[in-house]
């Protein structure tokens, strides 16, 4: 799975929330510093390129849809800024979010009580 721009990224994001979409559907979801018509076709047509997406055509307009889950990008996406950002310490990133302030301590019991739920039916 290659990684994505952050236009990319942006655009794969409409594209799973709209499930199959042209571009014109996925301009009219860009709310800020639309790109030009053009510009949005080819950062689609990447996105095929790279394999997050197929096509349906209707004559020479094509209607997208996602073939990477959204689930499968965030499960790579998050094991990758682990790696990279938290030499691969699950606990690096709750310390992170601790020390931010990100995470409250209810929160914290919550994912020790859902740890703790599933070691038990391990």
């Amino acid at each position: 799975m290659q990684k994505l721009t952050n236009k990319e990224e942006e655009i794969m994001h409409i594209i799973w929330k709209l499930k199959k979409a042209f571009v014109k559907d996925v301009l009219s979801e860009i709310k800020q510093d639309q790109p030009h018509y053009n510009t949005l076709s080819t950062i689609i047509r990447n996105l095929e390129d790279k394999g997050y997406v197929s096509y349906h055509a209707y004559g020479k307009t094509h209607q997208y849809y996602p073939i990477v889950t959204k689930e499968a990008y965030k499960k790579r996406f998050m094991s990758t800024a682990i790696e990279n950002y938290f030499n691969n310490s699950y606990k690096n990133v709750v310390s992170f979010f601790a020390k931010e302030e990100k995470i409250s301590v209810d929160e914290l019991k919550e994912i020790i009580a859902l740890i703790e739920k599933k070691n038990k039916t391990s």
